[in-house]
């Protein structure tokens, strides 16, 4: 199924580790270019800059082949029209498979062709079925998942989220209010499902090929989960979808089921990302902490903007420096030693930088330890202090 040559992919996540050991200081960066130099690897861009440029011009080249055939295909009119979108889709996939062929990975260009494929392939069906949202969210997701499967393209895998849960909740419209009604649950227990399956494919994952697509959707649904029964999504959802208005002294149904869930969650989530050391998780749960505190701020202002921003910066400062002081001497597990690999002290070398340059200061060179010792000279000899 993957179109690349899976030495070179395998060569690519040696030489990403390579990377790694010398951002770490484990091996020096003239050992990490001789590995780069010995492993051919894809034509890639890190740079995320570089690969936007890349990717609008690959859009540019993609538009003017797909603007050449039209300028021959304008003379059908009506009958051009419905199946052009398909033509734009059936170059994009070829152009995709140029691009792998000639070893394209994450560079740009390929991103282009990729992502327009599946853009066409959505209105492609938008056109012929006269815009059957469930169809169209059902090939886009299809189109995408095979995308991700054969060019490891991880904003594919982003694509048929959305997708898939688009088709869900268009599906769950088909069933009038009733559907709309329970759409909150029904995405709660779609979450779950897919939480589960995509850990467990993670877990049975012999080559770490599909890894980042797969932590993509797992982390996709955390975030699903979380605002499929967040109590303002489900109370703005439910005056848009079925007209409910909340007058004054009345709720929505199922209000405190709502309200519970809209608290639990992030901390359940917090408490599990400590447990199991998810840094992902830890950063979802932060996220939802703040929106859950943006939902109760969003209907229930109890205190007004500027004492509730005191207050909060002093309850975060004050978690902050308790949490500092338990973890900063612990060596292993959670802890607030510096991660040698991401470089965790990097703020701790600005704040150096920062007060050196306001002061003046000019960084002292520690001369390098003599092997022999000289003591300060005392009743047997001449010493640095000059006297016997």
């Amino acid at each position: 199924m993957i179109v690349y040559d899976t030495k070179m992919l395998d060569n690519e996540i040696l030489v990403d580790e390579a990377a790694a050991l010398c951002k770490g200081g484990f091996i020096s960066n003239e050992q990490k270019k001789f590995i780069k130099k010995e492993l051919p690897v894809f034509k890639s861009q890190d740079n995320i800059l570089v690969r936007i440029g890349f990717f609008l011009l690959g859009s540019f080249l993609y538009g003017s082949i797909c603007g050449a055939i039209s300028i021959f295909g304008m003379h059908a009119e009506n009958a051009y029209f419905n199946i052009c979108c398909y033509i734009f889709a059936a170059i994009g996939f070829a152009g995709s498979e140029l691009l792998a062929k000639q070893n394209y990975h994450n560079h740009g260009l390929d991103d282009a062709f990729i992502l327009g494929a599946i853009l066409n392939i959505g209105f492609a069906i938008g056109i012929t079925t006269d815009g059957y949202e469930s169809v169209i969210a059902f090939f886009m997701a299809t189109a995408s998942i095979y995308m991700f499967l054969r060019y490891l393209h991880l904003l594919s895998m982003l694509v048929f989220c959305f997708s898939i849960t688009a088709f869900l909740f268009f599906q769950m419209f088909e069933f009038g209010e009733i559907g709309k009604a329970v759409l909150p649950f029904t995405a709660m227990i779609f979450a779950v499902i897919c939480y589960f399956l995509t850990k467990k494919l993670i877990n049975k994952l012999t080559k770490s090929y599909y890894y980042n697509g797969l932590l993509l959707a797992n982390s996709f649904c955390l975030i699903l989960f979380y605002l499929s029964c967040n109590y303002l999504v489900v109370r703005e959802l439910s005056a848009s979808l079925l007209g409910t208005e909340v007058k004054p002294g009345t709720d929505i149904p199922f209000a405190f089921f709502f309200y519970a869930f809209t608290f639990i969650v992030p901390i359940i989530y917090l408490v599990q990302a400590l447990r199991v050391k998810d840094r992902i998780m830890l950063w979802i749960s932060f996220l939802a902490i703040g929106f859950s505190i943006y939902t109760i701020r969003f209907y229930y202002a109890v205190l007004p903007i500027e004492v509730a921003l005191t207050l909060g910066g002093l309850v975060l400062f004050a978690i902050a420096y308790f949490s500092i002081k338990k973890l900063k001497e612990k060596e292993s597990g959670l802890t607030f030693k510096p991660d040698r690999i991401n470089h965790s002290d990097a703020l701790l070398n600005a704040e150096a930088l920062v007060v050196a340059s306001t002061f003046g200061m000019k960084p002292e060179v520690k001369p390098q330890d003599s092997p022999m010792e000289f003591g300060g000279g005392g009743f047997s000899g001449g010493g640095s202090e000059g006297n016997f």
